[in-house]
């Protein structure tokens, strides 16, 4: 199983290292629209729609988990350890409305950025020293940005402007594109836009005091 050590999953698909054509023809199978089906489904209790669900989403989750962290020296966090951590948290919302994949790509980057926090902290903890890690954005013209140091000033931003934080974090943690994040916040592109340049000239003066 995928997620064996996840107890609340009972079935879910093997992400295989290589890509079979049991799995390749899956996800050929499913559409983009199926996302709120499937989704809508799980809602209702049918696991063998989440277990499509994650077929689905796996390529998604696994670009955002790749680009997220720059592998560094004590570092044991793979991505397919922080998909892991993702949907096993992702399973205990079971009482969230699941609206549609962006909306549920918005989780995901929430719940990756808390993983891979508690994976950072829990190694400091361990080893008492500090260790630090780069987020790797992946976004064209962004340099990386040391996770903690990122975690605080969203914090300070979402107290000051929640919107905004969300952005961010959908952006740089979940690999989102504006498009998508305009749909999660039921904004215009435009507005979006406008609120991630501000974000980012906030978090850029931020981040060097």
């Amino acid at each position: 199983m995928f997620f064996a050590s996840v107890p609340m999953l009972d079935s879910c698909f093997v992400a295989p290292r290589r890509k079979s054509k049991h799995i390749g023809t899956m996800l050929a199978a499913e559409r983009p629209d199926d996302a709120s089906l499937l989704l809508a489904s799980w809602r209702a209790g049918d696991l063998a729609a989440r277990d499509r669900l994650f077929a689905l989403f796996y390529p998604e989750l696994r670009r955002a988990a790749a680009a997220m962290v720059r592998r560094e020296p004590g570092l044991s966090m793979s991505s397919g350890d922080l998909i892991h951590e993702a949907v096993a948290r992702l399973i205990g919302l079971n009482r969230i409305e699941w609206q549609d994949r962006a909306h549920f790509m918005a989780l995901a980057a929430t719940m990756m950025r808390r993983a891979l926090l508690d994976h950072v902290r829990s190694r400091r903890r361990l080893k008492r020293e500090h260790e630090k890690v780069e987020l790797t954005t992946g976004i064209a013209g962004e340099a990386d940005i040391e996770l903690e140091a990122l975690n605080d000033a969203l914090d300070t931003l979402a107290a000051i402007d929640p919107e905004r934080a969300s952005i961010v974090e959908m952006r740089y943690f979940g690999g989102m594109e504006i498009a998508d994040i305009a749909g999660v916040l039921g904004l215009s592109e435009s507005t979006v836009k406008r609120r991630w340049t501000a974000a980012r000239l906030w978090l850029a003066e931020a981040l060097t005091r």
